[in-house]
């Protein structure tokens, strides 16, 4: 069984390279964030063509995910229990759902956008309502992870240069102690490095040639419960799929599950 996640920055902008990558790449479920538009106008028909099922939560701002599969789609949970508003609105930045013998949330965490912003704190308590919304299922049986953008690197690691962020969010350590507390919740980090290079990125700015000079951060995660982890047989960023004309900012993060 094969898994992904990818951030595409848009559904309608790149709707054309993600149906041919599901078709080339043979992907199962995909856990889709920044999706971009409205539950009613995401492309629904297009993937169901391919035969992939789609559980949405978008309201056509900058928010947005989805849960893409042809392994099935059944328990369907749209948004984060217990999550917090920001300036009084539930964004749509969760979405969960069976498919076959897994279960996966697509997340999108806030991004944070600087220490001392009100998204800073928004981001933590989000954070934290995330971490008591999927104790009880990762410390199930059933293969069970959560899957996205995160907007934090892990460890220095994950950036190009950790003395360009020093101060800034994605690698505070209350952020990568939110992460430390799901890891405790019973999920783990199951794309490890090295993978095919030193530094699997996810991320690349647009700006200043980002992308080939490897300017990147790691921050789309795959977050699984033990179960999830001893089924994993491989895992790898896609980092194909962001060349060329068009692409989004981040990389497909793919994982193949023997279940």
């Amino acid at each position: 069984m094969r898994i992904a996640t990818w951030n595409v920055n848009s559904i309608t902008a790149r709707l054309p390279r993600l149906l041919a990558w599901l078709e080339s790449t043979g992907t199962d479920v995909l856990c889709l964030q920044e999706a971009k538009t409205t539950s009613e106008a995401f492309p629904a028909a297009e993937l169901r063509e391919l035969g992939y099922a789609c559980a949405v939560n978008a309201t056509g701002r900058w928010n947005g995910v989805a849960v893409i599969s042809k392994a099935g789609l059944e328990d369907v949970v749209v948004g984060l229990p217990g999550g917090p508003d920001y300036e009084g609105v539930q964004e749509p930045r969760a979405i969960s759902a069976t498919c076959g013998p897994v279960r996966v949330w697509s997340v999108y965490v806030p991004n944070g956008r600087e220490v001392a912003h009100d998204h800073y704190a928004y981001k933590l308590r989000w954070l934290e309502a995330l971490h008591k919304a999927v104790a009880d299922d990762a410390a199930g049986e059933r293969p069970f992870a959560v899957l996205g953008d995160f907007n934090i690197a892990p460890t220095d690691e994950d950036v190009w240069d950790p003395s360009l962020f020093v101060d800034s969010t994605h690698v505070t350590p209350a952020e990568r102690a939110a992460l430390a507390a799901l890891r405790d919740a019973g999920l783990s980090d199951v794309v490890p490095r090295p993978l095919k290079y030193d530094r699997p990125y996810t991320y690349w700015d647009y700006r200043l040639l980002g992308f080939p000079k490897n300017k990147g951060m790691r921050i789309d995660l795959v977050y699984g419960n033990a179960p999830f982890a001893a089924a994993v047989k491989d895992s790898y960023v896609d980092r194909e799929e962001r060349k060329g004309k068009g692409a989004s900012d981040h990389a497909p993060v793919v994982v193949d599950l023997d279940v």
